[in-house]
């Protein structure tokens, strides 16, 4: 396949999913304006609205849960500035590590509701935790609206008729299909494919959808090397060495936080990077800055399809310019996708607030709150986020580009020519798609509208 011929490739990948490469989308459904919030009606109680946020706080996840907690914090502090919800009632946030584990988190969530009686449940890194704190949530009735934890898993099956629970991040499938588009954009030729996943859900569905939707996109893919080293693995050389040893096009790596940093900088040691390319979802996951000028170029470096924070660019979108300013006078470093999501969490939740006071006039109810919500879309720093009616769950374009050292960034960012773009609806199922155990046995709804919906390559 000569260049010409990769090219035409390239473009018949674009066309097919509605993508762009080399320019950042605004959105899943066009972009809003933003309006004054109109003066609350009614009585408004002065008393503070609590909310409780589990994240990882402390270990390798940290490098996602830290920029997730101080986004939280931002938004928190802009609005009590501004005197609160409704301009009165101010935010109190209670903090734990998600670190503790499942079954802690789900005894925090409890303690924080029926002793610390929190009105709002926000954050969540972990897609082995949401599916355990949704019905949980559900349970206890407290409106939940989740950062993360995107596994499929929570709404095909955990929580299939949520009604207090919500997410504002991209669903986890789509994390393995962007890979998997991004990689047909750029390498058309791969076709023997080696992958280093975390062994728990995250990983798993990774795995699934990346190599479903690449046998999609290319014909006669073989996987030639599978490697699950445990979520906190620190020496990484028997997998390393395992994926040398298959002699792969293309590695997928789904590893994440500092599981990630650790993985690159020994597999530099070896020269992994000169021999294959390498495809990821969360290279760029954590904070910017835990990544090293020594990280090669060229590479997928995924941000779990959601949010780089040079993308949307300032002149595209001044919303994001205007957060990542604030985010880093604050905090002294850059936004991630994490940051991102708890920040529209919280003004996402004040947003429908605003609009129910309009419609009943004082402090709303929850379900007053939650009808507010379901079909929401929002302006975020990443474009446009809207929130399905359907299924609780929130949905942006999907984004992730190749990896360049740039002047005037100690660490490296995308080459804003390869950024591929893709509207959410061309890789994910539509609204009322049949969920696993409904007519098919497919892991996720995703996997079931893909295999029955897409074309498949020919050679």
């Amino acid at each position: 396949m000569d260049k010409d011929e990769i090219q035409q490739e390239r473009r018949g990948f674009l066309k097919q999913f509605g993508a762009t490469v080399g320019v950042a989308g605004l959105g899943a459904a066009g972009v809003g304006t933003a309006h004054a919030a109109a003066k609350p009606k009614g009585s408004i109680p002065d008393r503070p609205i609590k909310v409780g946020h589990i994240t990882f706080l402390t270990g390798a996840a940290e490098l996602l849960g830290g920029p997730g907690q101080r986004g939280h914090i931002l938004a928190m502090e802009e609005i009590n500035a501004k005197g609160g919800l409704l301009g009165k009632r101010k935010i109190e946030t209670i903090f734990a590590d998600e670190a503790a584990g499942t079954d802690s988190n789900v005894k925090e969530l409890r303690r924080m509701k029926l002793s610390e009686k929190i009105d709002l449940f926000t954050g969540v890194i972990s897609s082995g935790n949401t599916p355990a704190l949704g019905p949980v949530a559900e349970e206890l009735r407290v409106l939940t609206l989740f950062n993360d934890g995107c596994t499929d898993f929570l709404f095909d099956k955990a929580v299939p008729n949520p009604k207090y629970t919500f997410r504002v991040t991209n669903i986890q499938s789509a994390d393995g299909v962007t890979a998997a588009i991004g990689a047909a954009t750029h390498w058309p030729k791969v076709r023997r494919i080696a992958s280093i996943q975390p062994d728990y859900s995250y990983g798993r569905n990774v795995f699934e959808h990346f190599v479903l939707a690449l046998g999609k996109l290319l014909p006669g893919i073989e996987v030639v090397s599978e490697s699950w080293p445990k979520l906190g693995t620190t020496d990484f050389t028997s997998h390393i060495t395992k994926i040398l040893s298959a002699k792969p096009d293309l590695l997928v790596a789904g590893v994440w936080g500092g599981d990630y940093v650790a993985f690159y900088k020994q597999a530099l040691r070896y020269g992994l990077f000169d021999k294959m390319k390498v495809a990821t979802t969360l290279a760029f996951g954590g904070y910017p800055h835990a990544i090293g000028k020594d990280h090669p170029e060229g590479v997928l470096a995924g941000v779990h399809a959601n949010y780089h924070f040079l993308y949307p660019s300032a002149e595209r979108w001044p919303i994001n310019k205007s957060f990542v300013e604030r985010y880093h006078k604050r905090w002294n470093e850059y936004p991630s996708f994490e940051s991102d999501g708890a920040y529209v969490a919280l003004n996402l939740y004040k947003q429908a607030v605003e609009k129910a006071n309009q419609l009943v006039g004082g402090w709303p109810d929850d379900d007053a709150i939650i009808a507010m919500l379901e079909g929401a879309g929002y302006d975020s720093p990443a474009g446009y986020l809207y929130i399905r009616a359907d299924n609780h769950q929130g949905y942006k374009d999907a984004v992730t580009g190749l990896s360049k050292n740039l002047p005037g960034y100690d660490f490296p960012v995308w080459d804003s020519s390869s950024i591929v773009t893709i509207p959410i609806r061309s890789i994910t199922a539509p609204p009322n798609w049949p969920k696993p155990g409904q007519g098919h046995n497919e892991s996720t709804a995703a996997a079931d509208w893909i295999k029955k919906t897409w074309p498949q390559a020919r050679a």
